[in-house]
C-alpha cells in the first residue's frame, strides 16, 4: 500500500502497455538510448494520471517502478529471444 491505496492488478497491466508504446517508438525510429527514458516517462505519466491522480508523489514513485519494470521486461525478453 502506497499513499493509502492498494495497488490493484489493473494497475500492473499498465506495464505491458508501456512496453508496447516503447516498441512503437522504436519501430518509428527513436534511438535505442532513448527507449528506457521514454519507458520511465510513460510510467510516471501513467502513475500520476491514472494510478494516483490525487497524490503526485505516490504517482511518481509508482510510475518510476512501472517504467523500470517495463524497460527491464523489454530488455530481458529481447535477450531471451536473441539467445535462441
Amino acid at each position: 500500500m502506497i499513499g493509502g491505496r492498494c495497488i490493484e492488478i489493473y494497475d500492473v497491466v499498465l506495464i505491458p502497455l508501456i512496453i508496447g508504446l516503447v516498441e512503437l517508438l522504436k519501430r518509428y525510429g527513436l534511438k535505442k538510448k532513448m527507449l528506457p527514458i521514454m519507458a520511465m516517462l510513460f510510467g510516471v505519466v501513467a502513475g500520476v494520471m491514472y494510478v494516483y491522480p490525487t497524490n503526485w508523489k505516490a504517482g511518481i514513485l509508482i510510475g518510476l517502478m512501472m517504467g523500470l519494470s517495463a524497460s527491464g521486461l523489454y530488455s530481458g525478453g529481447k535477450t531471451v529471444v536473441q539467445n535462441k
